[in-house]
Formats: structure tokens, C-alpha cells, sequence
């Protein structure tokens, strides 16, 4: 199962991103929840650097299936947008594939 866990301040900004683990829908190569949720994932980086000044951080492993994405500041509106189409791209996998194959955390800081 994936594991993704969306940190926000008090404030209602974001301030983490974190996946962890494998869907488990189907095997190494055909997975397609574990793709859909990388492709959004690896999408949403790029996104940050390519089309935002945000100061951001980024660590990952790959044999655990383990990234996060953790801002340094408040992030601007552009950011914020992106983070939100992201919860948004997430939310629909969870819904179509269920509890078994994708958690969706959200945590409070």
C-alpha cells in the first residue's frame, strides 16, 4: 500500500508532501495505481521547479518507494495551486481504487 501523508500549517498552507510504499495492484512494471501515483508525483516536482521561485527540498528512495517534498516557507499562490491539483490527482485514485491500495493522511503542524 501507498502511503501518502499532506502536512499543512495551522495556517492552512502546505508544508509537506510525503509517499511512501508500493500500491501492491499489481506487479513491478504493471502496477498502474503505483505509476498514476508517481506520475502526479514526479509531475508535481517538476511542475514546482520549472513554473515556481518556491524554495523546496526533496528526498527520496526508490527501493522503498519513499519521496518528500518539504517547503522552506509559505508557499506563493502558483505553489499552492500546483499542491492543490496534486491533492486534487491523488483524491481521484484514492476514490477509484480504495483503502487497499492507497492511504491518504492529513496532518496538521
Amino acid at each position: 500500500m501507498t502511503t501518502i501523508t499532506i502536512t499543512k500549517s495551522m495556517a492552512d498552507s502546505y508544508k509537506r508532501i510525503e509517499c511512501s510504499g508500493h500500491a501492491g495492484f499489481a506487479d513491478s512494471g504493471e502496477d498502474i495505481v503505483c505509476a498514476a501515483i508517481s506520475v502526479l508525483t514526479i509531475n508535481l516536482i517538476n511542475s514546482l521547479e520549472r513554473f515556481t521561485d518556491d524554495r523546496f527540498t526533496c528526498d527520496q528512495n526508490e527501493d522503498d518507494g519513499y519521496i518528500s517534498i518539504s517547503f522552506e516557507q509559505e508557499p506563493s499562490k502558483d505553489t499552492d495551486l500546483l499542491l492543490k491539483s496534486y491533492e486534487l490527482g491523488v483524491n481521484s485514485i484514492f476514490r477509484e481504487y480504495g483503502k487497499r491500495f492507497l492511504n491518504i493522511k492529513f496532518r496538521r503542524e
